[in-house]
């Protein structure tokens, strides 16, 4: 298995562990082609600070449980948006407010939207 099938691998399974704490609106964003800071944006938004916090914990656990290590979290102290850098994935959580006001998704509007593990298709 190719390196970034490893990542597209790992991606979705964050996916399904934020489904979990009942993440909303996931995005996933193939930055690839396009970007060297990752290869993919995971995009998700909590509904309050401590579910922010409790997803940001799962998807930690679950990175670590299969060998990938957080290479830096931030956000956690304002609670409005969590960023979880896992180098390859970058993980952003935020509140809806805040995922309007950033709109991350338009911002890297050139790139690819991946489906969803369940076959669903995201936003």
């Amino acid at each position: 298995m190719k390196e970034t099938d490893t990542t597209l691998e790992f991606v979705r399974v964050l996916v399904q562990a934020a489904a979990e704490k009942k993440a909303e609106n996931p995005v996933i964003l193939d930055l690839r082609k396009i970007s060297s800071v990752c290869d993919f944006f995971l995009i998700l938004t909590g509904n309050s600070q401590p579910q922010i916090q409790a997803i940001g914990s799962v998807l930690v656990e679950t990175a670590r449980s299969l060998g990938y290590k957080l290479h830096h979290r931030e956000g956690q102290k304002q609670g409005h948006w969590l960023v979880l850098d896992f180098f390859s994935v970058i993980v952003h959580i935020f509140d809806d407010e805040t995922r309007r006001f950033y709109d991350l998704e338009h911002l890297w509007l050139d790139a690819p939207r991946l489906k969803l593990p369940r076959g669903e298709k995201v936003a």
